[in-house]
């Protein structure tokens, strides 16, 4: 039997609609649905009804003719991509994990070049660095982690090869999954790309539950129970229902009119009967195989061992059966009746020997105790009960019960089943009659449907699981999980009288679903309270003696996706609201809290902010509806809530940080954090709901920008401003402090409080908060209190011991932002005052410069009572303050020239485009009456708002006024350039990589024609080539002659030491790179294209450099000439045969 998704009409329950027009609905078992077809309704047979009227004749007349273009080819998306994603994303986290640092370098790299080749749309060159990143980082990991490998696998080759092979071809699907991702694959190789489909379905199987497997047996160990074979049988089930089971393709032409009742070919499917059945082998064979394989030693030596091999195969041959309603053995018959069959027998079979494995490995193995009959009467008793209840279960799940006499069967094994149940746990013979009724009315609600039947099962099953639990723990004197086991026993009961009501009150009419809710939710919060407890109070005492109790973090797991399945479900079913899956949803997954942090308090903490901040996701999730919208009141109130939420998180956030970074944060760290993490929680407010307000964006960007700034600067906050809660203030009280970290000296931190004030401000600058665009009075406000606060913070921050110098920095700082901010918004007047503020701050660094020397030597010579600088302490100390000092200076005033040549750069850039677009308008303007219809509505847009925000101030009054801005930023330029120059001098000794980072400084040079005379556009490259070049070549000649001469007064005549040959040969040497520079260089200033293989014939010039030279600098310009002599060739070539391909 297949599943509903995959019958024909005429097969499916009385339930599902025949329209061909209904809508259907995926449900948590439906199956990926391709947006090119309707609905997906497909079957595996191709066999086609005869009934039906005359226009359903014809319909089958036009399927019949089109049966061979039903499966066409498609380019679509790949709709299966979640279903590949369970699988492959915790393979590739697992084996990231295996490969370490060297896996996780190699693949960020190539996933960079992936996204750089896609940014610039070549999907081709994406697609191999793809691969390339793949192979790179497999050929990392079989470097890195074989000897790992070998070394976990008690160095058996064997094993550590299948581990490699098993990793490289997890590595291989990753890609092939990749593959499959880009369009123009499906486009081009549809025949490829169908197979690497079908690849990916029949391998994943296998790949997934081992490494699953794998993974779980490195946390936990390899235990001698048995368990790992339980869990690869686990995976293997998993993984056979997400693949094994019939699926369409996603690139196959599906149109449901084509086929008749929505039957499909077979063809149409991924897998085929091949995969199919090794899916199915795979399934059976394999855990017992591995059970085989690593419990050799053991398999026969009890009873509870070969009940492990019995339960390893038969378990997932019941897993197999099941699996058969949804189509999964549609490859050995299509015939239902046949499958009935044999799911029938095999079920019966299967079911009675799972039945005796489990009394004898868990029943009689773990819960003896519990057992109140002596043997051989207890071994009927439990058979008869877990038999019957087995063979109950399966008739209701396959519906075998259908009419009065199987129902009455039915009730009879259910009353015989409680009845034998309820004597083998010691239940008095007095009161049998409560279980055997108990089951006699839940058999009657199974076969009637009776909701009367339900509520008097519930009543009797309460008693009755009440009395086995006061009965078997109530006079236990023993304090379990902080509290005394009565009180345990108590929550016990409440919990499981509970989830027996919550199913009869989710089946009462659709008023009465509060109470659904309500019981949901009383569920929810004692479940979580009881697993808070067990997992976060793991002691038990028992008579003053103590021992550690495990609560399992997979039963934590489990109940979580339970509880979340089942509120999805009952919402489909429209048993319960939206409100009530917001408040369930937030429950179960505040759970998830306690595997990752030890606080007992944060699992509700979890939920409270979970609460807070996922209404805008669950709450409003209907976005075609504007009621589903929120009013902008609601947005403050949300927004409020979650501050308040953040707030009461404070503990749980200070001892996240504490354990993170090993002692108490500091107050500016704890509440950086916590307006940080305000901020997010606010993103699904704005983004989903507030997304056209501007300045919700902004005051939200302004708010992340604030938490991020208070976490990185953790500014001090006075002690009177702080809340300190008990947990705070002992965690800060601590004796171990001073004597682990010693005395540690203060440094003024206020002067962070200007930073954060400053950039802050910049932000909401940019964010226009505050609108400096458009008044000139504000913007000079905010212009000088930047550069007030940043001189402030930089004197005070690095240059304490020189308090006349603050002045002059100050001022710096404060030409820096007036003539920063209005070249970006020019006023009427600031182009005639920039250029005079510019040339105040050039003057002001050789002052500073200077000043900073003398005063630092008079200050400290003052301190230390040194008249004259005749003692050498003193003086080194002197010098090398005055030399660190000076070195901070010029990397401000390089930081400061930077940003002005980057701000004139732009502004030059912009005005340049704004003339383009102001000569295309005027020439749409004369081409006729109609040309407003062809203009770009956004240029006139600009245009407008241009208009209305500066009407006195054009274009080419900027032209005209602004004139100076080249060669200002020319200036700026080569002072920044010489001041790193200076910095690479002072604090690497003139590194010879350094020269390749600085010179694209020089790339902010403008057309100027006062100082760079025919300096354009076309010539940007030329000054770094150049100076690449000069710099190498002059550093390169002085390197000689400092060897040559090293302090000598000869030709290094000493025993060992340089002579003649050495000058002579590599200066020669540095002579035979210089044609292939000069070259290059004239090729870049002027673009030439050679048809002669000039470039090509200096190759041989820089040969001897590379090889022969003791230099290094001259061994990199011969490498540099190389490379310049076959990029000038390809240049030229690359614009021969563009001009030959435009003619």
């Amino acid at each position: 039997m297949l599943p509903p998704e995959l019958q024909a009409r005429s097969h499916r329950p009385p339930y599902i609609s025949t329209s061909i027009s209904a809508p259907s609905f995926p449900t948590f078992n439906s199956p990926d649905i391709n947006p090119n077809y309707s609905n997906g309704h497909v079957t595996t047979t191709n066999t086609i009804s005869r009934s039906g009227s005359g226009s359903r004749r014809s319909l089958l007349q036009a399927s019949s003719k089109t049966t061979s273009s039903s499966s066409r080819y498609s380019p679509s998306s790949f709709v299966h991509n979640a279903r590949i994603a369970v699988a492959l994303v915790p393979c590739a986290a697992f084996l990231l994990d295996l490969g370490g640092t060297p896996v996780v370098a190699a693949l960020i790299l190539g996933l960079m070049l992936v996204y750089i080749l896609d940014s610039l749309n070549l999907k081709s060159g994406a697609f191999f660095a793809v691969w390339f990143s793949l192979v790179s980082a497999q050929i990392a990991f079989f470097v890195f982690s074989t000897s790992s490998l070998y070394l976990t696998f008690n160095q058996s080759v064997p094993l550590t090869v299948i581990a490699l092979f098993l990793c490289a071809f997890s590595n291989f699907l990753i890609g092939v999954w990749a593959s499959i991702q880009f369009k123009w694959i499906q486009i081009e190789y549809p025949t490829v790309v169908l197979a690497l489909e079908r690849l990916l379905f029949a391998c994943i199987p296998f790949v997934a539950s081992s490494l699953f497997t794998w993974a779980i047996v490195s946390a936990v160990g390899m235990s001698p129970n048995a368990a790992s074979s339980y869990y690869l049988m686990s995976f293997s089930c998993l993984f056979y229902w997400l693949f094994s089971i019939p699926r369409i393709s996603s690139f196959k032409l599906k149109q449901e009119i084509l086929y008749h009742g929505g039957q499909v070919p077979t063809d149409n499917l991924i897998l085929s009967e091949l995969e199919s059945c090794v899916h199915t082998l795979h399934l059976l064979f394999s855990p017992l195989l591995f059970h085989v394989a690593s419990h050799h030693s053991v398999i026969f030596s009890s009873s509870s061992s070969i009940s492990d091999l019995c339960l390893l195969f038969f378990i997932p041959f019941l897993f197999q059966l099941y699996a058969s309603t949804r189509g999964a053995l549609w490859w050995l018959t299509k015939n239902e009746h046949q499958i009935h069959n044999i799911r029938l027998v095999n079920g019966a079979v299967a079911l009675v020997v799972v039945v005796i494995c489990l009394e004898i490995r868990v029943v009689f193995h773990s819960f003896a105790h519990y057992l109140h009959v002596p043997p051989p009467v207890s071994y009927f008793l439990v058979t008869v009960t877990m038999l019957g209840g087995a063979a109950g279960a399966a008739a209701c799940a396959l519906g075998i019960i259908g009419d009065a006499f199987s129902s009455l069967v039915f009730s009879g094994l259910a009353v015989l089943v409680s009845g034998s149940g309820a004597i083998v746990v010691g239940f008095p013979i007095l009161f049998l009659p409560v279980p055997t009724v108990a089951g006699f009315y839940l058999a009657r609600f199974l076969t009637k449907k009776s909701l009367t039947s339900y509520f008097v099962f519930v009543a009797l099953g309460s008693l009755v699981i009440t009395w086995f639990v006061l009965h078997n723990f109530w006079g236990l004197n023993i304090w379990l999980a902080g509290m005394s086991l009565r009180f345990f026993c108590k929550l016990i009961i409440a919990s499981v009288i509970l989830a027996l009501i919550i199913p009869g009150i989710a089946l009462l009419p659709t008023k009465v679903h509060f109470l659904t809710e309500a019981g949901l939710m009383s569920h929810a919060i004692l479940l979580c309270y009881i697993e808070n407890r067990l997992f976060n109070y793991s002691s038990i005492y028992y008579y003053g003696l103590e021992d550690d109790v495990m609560y399992p973090s997979y039963m934590i797991v489990m109940t979580t996706f339970v509880g979340l399945a089942l509120v999805r479900r009952l919402l489909l079913d429209q048993r319960i609201g939206a409100k009530a899956v917001w408040i369930l949803t937030c429950l179960y997954s505040s759970k998830l809290s306690v595997l990752f942090m030890t606080s007992k308090s944060v699992l509700w903490v979890s939920a409270v902010l979970l609460l807070a901040v996922s209404p805008p996701l669950l709450l409003y999730k209907e976005k075609s509806r504007s009621s589903s919208k929120m009013k902008p009141f609601q947005g403050y109130m949300h927004a409020c809530v979650v501050a308040l939420a953040v707030w009461f998180c404070r503990e749980t956030i200070f001892e996240a940080l504490q354990w993170w970074y090993g002692r108490p944060p500091s107050d500016g760290l704890l509440l950086g954090f916590c307006i940080l993490l305000s901020g997010l929680a606010c993103v699904p407010i704005v983004a989903l709901h507030f997304s056209h307000a501007m300045l919700a964006k902004r005051c939200l960007v302004l708010v992340v920008a604030t938490g991020v700034l208070f976490i990185l600067v953790q500014p001090p906050i006075a002690f009177s401003w702080t809340y300190h809660s008990e947990v705070i203030k002992a965690a800060r009280v601590s004796t171990d402090d001073i004597s682990i970290y010693g005395f540690m000296a203060s440094k003024p931190t206020w002067p962070s409080w200007l930073l954060i004030a400053a950039i802050l401000l910049t932000i909401a600058a940019v964010t226009s908060i505050i609108p400096i665009k458009y008044i000139v009075e504000l913007r000079s406000f905010y212009s000088i209190s930047m550069g007030i606060a940043l001189g402030i913070y930089i004197s005070a921050e690095y240059f304490l011991q020189a308090a006349i110098l603050h002045a002059l920095i100050v001022v710096t700082m404060v030409c820096a932002s007036v003539f920063v901010v209005f070249t970006h918004f020019p006023s009427a007047s600031s182009t005639k005052v920039l250029p005079w503020v510019f040339a105040l701050l050039v003057a002001l660094f050789p002052v500073t410069y200077l000043l900073e020397g003398q005063v630092r030597i008079k200050s400290i010579l003052a301190e230390s009572g040194v008249g004259d600088v005749g003692e050498d302490d003193s003086k080194l100390t002197t010098l090398l303050a005055v030399e660190g000092a000076r070195t901070s200076l010029l990397g401000l005033y390089a930081a400061i020239f930077m940003l002005i040549a980057l701000e004139i750069k732009f502004e030059l850039a912009s005005l340049m485009r704004e003339k383009v677009i102001e000569r295309s308008g005027l020439r749409h303007g004369q081409s006729g009456p109609n040309s407003s219809a062809t203009f770009p509505p956004k240029l006139r847009f600009m245009q407008q708002r241009r208009a209305s925000t500066v009407p006195t101030f054009t274009i080419k009054r900027i032209s005209a006024e602004g004139s100076w801005m080249p060669a200002v930023g020319n200036v700026a330029t080569v002072m920044c350039f010489a001041i790193c120059l200076i910095l690479n001098v002072n604090l690497t000794d003139g590194s010879n990589r350094a020269i390749f980072f600085l010179a694209p400084i020089l790339l902010l040079l403008n057309q100027d024609s006062d100082f760079v005379a025919g300096f354009g556009d076309k010539q940007r490259y030329f000054p770094v080539t150049v100076v690449i070049s000069a710099y190498l070549a002059l550093t390169a000649l002085y390197s000689i002659y400092e060897d040559i001469w090293h302090g000598n007064a000869g030709w290094g005549l000493e025993i060992g030491g340089p002579d003649w040959f050495f000058a002579v040969k590599n200066v020669a040497l540095l002579i035979l790179t210089f044609p292939s520079h000069i070259l290059f260089n004239r090729f870049v200033w002027s673009y030439t294209k050679h048809t002669d293989p000039t470039p090509l014939l200096t190759i041989p010039l820089n040969l001897p450099s590379v090889i022969m030279t003791d230099v290094l600098k001259i061994k990199i310009l011969g490498l540099l000439g190389i490379i310049y002599a076959l990029v000038q060739y390809m240049i030229s070539r690359q614009q021969y045969i563009s001009g030959l391909k435009y003619i």
